[in-house]
């Protein structure tokens, strides 16, 4: 076994549940657009938005501008349509101060793996600057190589293309068998590494990717991120601080 140099995770559900988080931020989006004079129920407001998302997909920035087209004009008579969509978005934002977090554990996983020799990086799908602002939310600069973040759409490869981690490789100087990537997402996330020759590990998180099979096994398959320090100590024989 090479010696490991690496570790680059995902972010999304992996690192914070997205799928908890959104479902939030856009029920208190919905509210917000009914508080303002939106005449439906918040339910059936949220049924509408969720169609909106899958045919537009979650990187798509105006999903409550399409919503408001899609609902019949007389729920929104006498009421500026501007109004309720920046009001949606303003729910939504605050939402991102108050309740982006990592989940409990990670912290304290990457500030002992931020103290060994790894560099620790990321690999995402999304958006620069959205991608950008959950790490940043998410505390997670204060241990990642920031030459080490890589960004879908900054670099224009997507997942499960295998060029995108053999491009953040290359550019970290490391070989695939030196590199490790931790995600949630089998076909994304463990397939294409795997077929590098990369180290896999699969976080069972209760997200989206939860019951989704790949076509390859990932080498780890953990429920906490907890779970790696040991696995990096026995398997790795990497020094991690107690």
């Amino acid at each position: 076994m090479a010696k490991l140099r690496a570790i680059l995770f995902d972010v999304d559900d992996t690192l914070y549940s997205t799928t908890e988080f959104a479902e939030l931020a856009r029920t208190n989006g919905v509210r917000e657009m009914v508080r303002l004079g939106l005449k439906m129920e918040p339910e059936e407001v949220l049924r509408e938005l969720h169609e909106v998302i899958a045919e537009f997909s979650s990187n798509y920035e105006f999903h409550f501008d399409k919503l408001l087209l899609r609902l019949p004009a007389e729920t929104h008579e006498g009421v500026n349509p501007a109004i309720l969509i920046a009001g949606a978005v303003i729910a939504y934002h605050e939402t991102k101060a108050r309740q982006l977090k990592p989940f409990p554990d990670v912290p304290e996983v990457l500030k002992k793996l931020s103290q060994t020799d790894l560099i620790l990086g990321i690999i995402t799908m999304g958006q620069p600057v959205k991608q950008a602002e959950k790490i940043l939310r998410l505390g997670l600069m204060e241990y990642i190589d920031p030459s080490a973040i890589f960004i879908s759409d900054q670099i224009g490869i997507g997942k499960p293309n295998v060029k995108l981690y053999m491009r953040a490789c290359r550019q970290l100087e490391i070989w695939p068998l030196e590199a490790m990537y931790v995600g949630d997402n089998p076909p994304n996330d463990v397939d294409p590494p795997n077929q590098l020759g990369m180290s896999t590990v699969l976080v069972r998180h209760e997200g989206k990717y939860s019951s989704v099979q790949g076509v390859t096994e990932p080498d780890h398959a953990i429920k906490r991120l907890s779970e790696l320090v040991d696995i990096l100590r026995e398997k790795y024989e990497v020094e991690i601080p107690a």
